[in-house]
């Protein structure tokens, strides 16, 4: 990559005597979200500092709010913080304002606004200053379902524009938002990757079928490939595999052999927690 939005190189951090984070390097070069999963806390030192924290914008877990401030007032003083030209503030305010959908809330105290708005204006603080990088730390924690439906809508919204990095232990959030995933573990990057090769670094084990007269399990188990099987419902059967596809057909023409009238089947992928056990090394 020419020219990267991020690059980290040899990435070191440690807690005491324990590495946190060992030898990382990756780089990122296109706007969207990224999914940072797996152990968190990294420090690196920066050439020009001043000039990089303007290209960067950060929501911590636990936002940096003021309660007693306006949204209007707070940002202000969050543009400022962030060396935005003092000419251009005015502008930054109202722009991100109405790009994160606060800017009727422009004169209320932050303590009268929703969580779910208190995030918006969270998140509005980390783009005030038009970074090329933002890195939002559990965004969606602690809001309810609509609220974070809201959320996922503003951050795909940022992306469009700049990179996002999305750090959460939240697999339905990465799922739901990110375009990427990075996954560090044990201090070193185990994954990295679109979402849907995460979601399908694994081979599907299992089958999921109905019948309309189900035959038992020890039946099924006869089958050579099969290895178990779980009664699911009145009708339905779900069956691990030893990873030969063919399985399917065997099974159909079992069915057909016996008269158990199969009606539905189908492979099932991997859920991502099951990825992400298995990555980290945290599978059985």
């Amino acid at each position: 990559m020419e020219n990267p939005i991020v690059k980290v190189e040899h990435l070191y951090h440690r807690y005491a005597t324990q590495w946190a984070i060992e030898d990382i390097s990756f780089e990122i070069d296109h706007v969207g979200v990224v999914g940072l999963l797996g152990s968190n806390g990294a420090g690196k030192s920066l050439k020009d500092p001043i000039a990089a924290r303007k290209n960067i914008g950060f929501l911590p877990q636990k936002p940096p709010l003021y309660p007693d401030l306006t949204v209007d007032e707070y940002l202000r003083f969050c543009a400022e913080m962030r060396l935005v030209d003092p000419k251009k503030i005015n502008r930054a305010v109202e722009e991100t304002e109405e790009r994160c959908g606060i800017s009727h809330f422009k004169g209320r105290l932050l303590r009268n606004l929703s969580g779910g708005y208190q995030q918006r204006v969270s998140i509005a603080q980390a783009i005030i200053h038009d970074p090329k990088f933002v890195v939002l730390d559990e965004p969606t924690n602690g809001l309810d379902p609509n609220q974070i439906l809201e959320v996922r809508h503003l951050i795909r919204g940022i992306a469009e524009e700049r990179t996002v990095m999305l750090s959460t232990h939240i697999l339905s959030e990465i799922q739901a938002t990110c375009n990427s995933i990075i996954m560090i573990e044990h201090g070193r990057i185990v994954f990295s990757g679109s979402v849907e090769e995460f979601d399908s670094c694994i081979e599907p084990s299992s089958l999921f079928a109905t019948f309309d007269f189900p035959p038992l399990p020890e039946e099924v188990t006869r089958i050579e490939g099969i290895r178990n099987v779980e009664v699911v419902g009145a009708h339905g059967l779900r069956m691990w595999y030893n990873g030969d596809r063919d399985v399917v057909k065997t099974v159909v023409r079992e069915s057909v052999a016996h008269g158990w009238e199969l009606t539905e089947i189908r492979s099932e992928k991997s859920s991502m927690e099951e990825v992400f056990a298995k990555l980290s090394g945290k599978s059985k």
